[in-house]
């Protein structure tokens, strides 16, 4: 394959790890989040510099963050000397800056049916980023506008479409009622809107440049699988992983798998056949996809294929997202001196593709195998030498620790649950060990409208039924709603051992009343009332996804946080010893004091001999893991300069998300069906908000628990193919008999894992 980079990828190139470019459609690979922003973004400059009246489209969504990010600080600052010393670096010295008001900007997609006055609405997005945000004329723009679409006899898709449902099969069949005839004719309306808007854009001679991340199915704008390499702009359904990841924006997947959506076709992409069409993807997650989408003959099971005919196609990849492809998985094996880890992984890895256990294996195996045959003295012996190793890790994931003061820190609700909760169990088994959690976010957006609503309703019901009877306590609203709320969870476990869901229904009411006082500062239960209807009015008034006022945000809050204190209270551990940290990143005010201050009081505090953290930084949207890792990182590096922490052990987990090998840990961690069995009745009755998965994973139509039980055994797949299915079901330890689950985790010391954050940080920032 012949490969013509520009300037600016060609710099890029330099830097990367992976120079050797196989796959079918090149790629370029960066280290980090950031840096995939600052490459997508001198790219879409160098770009504009050559074709300042061409025609673009550009992507929508959190995703876009870095690339807008690095496009307006080098706009600012093109003729400054920081400017200048980034684009002497990067291909860029000799080009003049790029004046973006010429660009004939094309929507690429957006929900429909959905007002433009939504935040949530792509179009909202395009608007205030690109037509305002990058000065381009909107005269010159194809958008994308539900409210603008004609639909039969001029009316509104509201009055059209009750509920925003939309019946695509009206185009193959009869219309029975008087409202299906009017839908059938403003669909097909809906499609000549869509094929003038394809026409318009081949009139401009097709997209010239074209710059968009990739769904978890390989979806580019919203084609997703089995898609028509050859489709133009229509109106379409989706499918459950576009749907999953979706539902964040739309308020809940409830609302999501009925939200049809508009999309610029593969062909839309492919009419010009110089069109410079841009993935980008981000992080271990969209590692398959990646492989899928550029290793793979051109195929209608991952969209990104098309992209194979179009010379100028690239992908731009950060190393996890690249982690995968054959490039990425040589070079790991030619990089350096060659590592016990690179042994483990050889031959654990050669178990699952010729289908044979490690006990199995013979030394011809090895030898015909490219990478086992690299072993430095590979012999009958190397085998049992990583089925040592293997064992050694797991009879480290099966002590049993004592008197030890365990900090787990998770960046959301559930990460900590869904990361090591089978490790936990242990722990918290042992009376000598003291146990923390902390949070380091609100979990407000995981809360829908319609689950505060119904909650609402029914604590005003409780009340009006005499069944809130703390609120006739004396100084209940003086002071006493600050006491007691260890009785709150009490009481609601107690009512699932009775099996009572009235009384648990009761209990998070009792919160929740607690709650609604200490945001309103309510003085009576008349105030409590009147907070409630107010409240209730503001959600109704509220879109789908809309953003809520900070006190119902506060709110939402508050429930995740009631549900965190239910989940380690099935442990033992008192509400005093959950912490809530609200760092500051969050909320967009990032300082010492704020993200980092608040882990190292805890730390001076408790005095944890045992931290845990979420270690899959990597990520594809909101970095809020990298960020609550370099404070914890932070903290521990402040607190190292006070105290001997020659002692304090780290301990890296990652979730359903992101997931170690087993090469790549220090522990192995066993699990039993007991165990799993634990973690989902209490993820399902303590998360009550995520019972009904309202944003589940794209991975599975259910409860993250589910999906957890599903990593956890894949996992013990991978170390039963190594150690065989006998070493577990023969061996004399009656956990290993019962294990059908594993956990893999890094066990750090302090030095170790401050080495590790470091690396990342640099990676990560000091770009500008």
């Amino acid at each position: 394959m012949k490969l013509n980079f520009s300037k600016v990828e060609q710099a890029f190139l330099k830097e990367s790890k992976l120079q050797k470019i196989t796959t079918r459609t090149p790629y370029v690979a960066v280290d980090s989040f950031p840096k995939l922003g600052l490459l997508s973004a001198l790219s879409f400059l160098e770009w504009v510099a050559e074709n300042p009246n061409g025609v673009v489209s550009l992507p929508t969504g959190k995703t876009a963050q870095y690339f807008l990010q690095f496009t307006h600080l080098m706009l600012e600052n093109w003729d400054t000397p920081k400017g200048q010393k980034i684009r002497e670096e990067h291909g860029l010295a000799d080009v003049k800056k790029p004046e973006l008001s010429g660009l004939q900007f094309v929507q690429m997609g957006d929900f429909y049916p959905i007002s433009s006055e939504q935040h949530n609405c792509l179009l909202n997005f395009v608007l205030k980023n690109y037509i305002e945000g990058f000065g381009l004329d909107i005269n010159k723009a194809l958008l994308i506008n539900s409210d603008e679409i004609d639909l039969a006899e001029g009316k509104h898709f509201s009055e059209v479409f009750p509920g925003f449902n939309i019946d695509l099969s009206l185009r193959y069949r009869e219309a029975k009622t008087q409202l299906e005839k009017l839908q059938q004719a403003s669909i097909f309306k809906i499609d000549q809107w869509c094929t003038e808007y394809e026409n318009k854009i081949r009139e401009k001679g097709g997209i010239g440049f074209f710059l968009s991340g990739i769904g978890p199915d390989g979806h580019i704008a919203f084609n997703t699988r089995g898609s028509d390499h050859f489709s133009s702009t229509r109106l379409k359904e989706t499918n459950f992983e576009t749907q999953a990841i979706t539902a964040a924006d739309l308020g809940g997947i409830e609302v999501s798998r009925n939200r049809l959506v508009i999309t610029i076709g593969l062909g839309t992409l492919g009419f010009n056949p110089k069109n410079k069409a841009i993935i980008y993807a981000a992080g271990e997650a969209i590692a398959e996809t990646i492989k899928n989408s550029l290793e793979d003959e051109p195929s209608v099971v991952y969209p990104a294929t098309s992209l194979q005919r179009l010379p100028n196609a690239r992908f731009y990849l950060t190393d996890g997202a690249a982690v995968k492809l054959n490039d990425a998985v040589e070079e790991y094996y030619i990089d350096g001196p060659w590592t016990h880890q690179k042994t483990e992984r050889a031959v654990i890895e050669l178990c699952s593709k010729i289908n044979k256990f490690g006990g199995k294996l013979t030394l011809d195996d090895l030898k015909a195998d490219k990478y086992c045959s690299m072993i430095p003295g590979l012999s009958e012996n190397t085998v049992q030498e990583v089925i040592d190793s293997i064992q050694a890790k797991l009879k480290k994931g099966m002590e049993r620790d004592k008197n030890q003061i365990y900090y787990h820190t998770g960046p959301h609700h559930d990460d900590i649950m869904l990361g090591i909760m089978p490790a936990i169990n242990r722990q918290t088994r042992e009376a000598t060990n003291e146990m923390h959690f902390a949070v380091m976010t609100s979990g407000s957006n995981a809360v829908t409208n319609t689950f505060l609503r119904d909650l609402l309703e029914d604590t005003v019901k409780m009340l009006d039924q005499g069944k809130i009877e703390m609120i006739n306590f004396p100084n209940f609203f003086d002071d006493g709603y600050k006491y007691k709320w260890d009785k709150d969870i009490y009481h609601y476990l107690d009512s699932i051992a009775a099996q009572d869901k009235e009384e648990q229904r009761r209990g998070v009411c009792h919160r929740t009343i607690r709650a609604l006082v200490t945001i309103w500062d309510a003085k009576s239960e008349s105030d409590v009332r009147e907070v409630v209807k107010r409240i209730i009015e503001n959600l109704d008034s509220t879109y789908d996804g809309g953003i809520n006022p900070p006190k119902i945000s506060r709110l939402k809050g508050m429930i995740r946080e009631f549900e965190e204190e239910l989940v380690w209270a099935h442990y033992g551990t008192m509400v005093k010893n959950v912490h809530h940290k609200h760092l500051g990143f969050y909320y967009g005010n990032s300082s010492f004091e704020t993200d980092v201050l608040p882990i190292l009081e805890d730390f001076r505090k408790y005095k944890p001999t045992v931290i845990s953290l979420a270690m899959d930084p990597q990520g594809s949207g909101p970095d809020t893991h990298y960020k609550v890792l370099q404070s914890v990182a932070k903290a521990v590096e402040e607190w190292n300069k006070e105290e001997d922490l020659s002692n304090l052990r780290i301990v890296g987990y990652r979730n359903v998300w992101f997931k170690y090998n087993p090469w790549d840990v220090e522990v192995i961690v066993p699990v039993s069906l007991n165990s799993m069995a634990t973690h989902e009745k209490s993820f399902k009755e303590c998360y009550i908000t995520q019972v009904n998965a309202s944003f589940p994973s794209y991975q599975l139509d259910g409860a993250f628990s589910d999906l957890a039980q599903r990593t956890w055994f894949e996992q013990h797949k991978q170390i039963q193919f190594l150690l065989g299915k006998n070493y577990f079901y023969e061996n004399s330890s009656p956990l290993l008999r019962a294990t059908h689950g594993m956990v893999y985790m890094r066990d750090l010391n302090v030095q170790e894992f401050l080495q590790e954050a470091s690396k990342l940080g640099k990676s990560m920032e000091g770009i500008f």
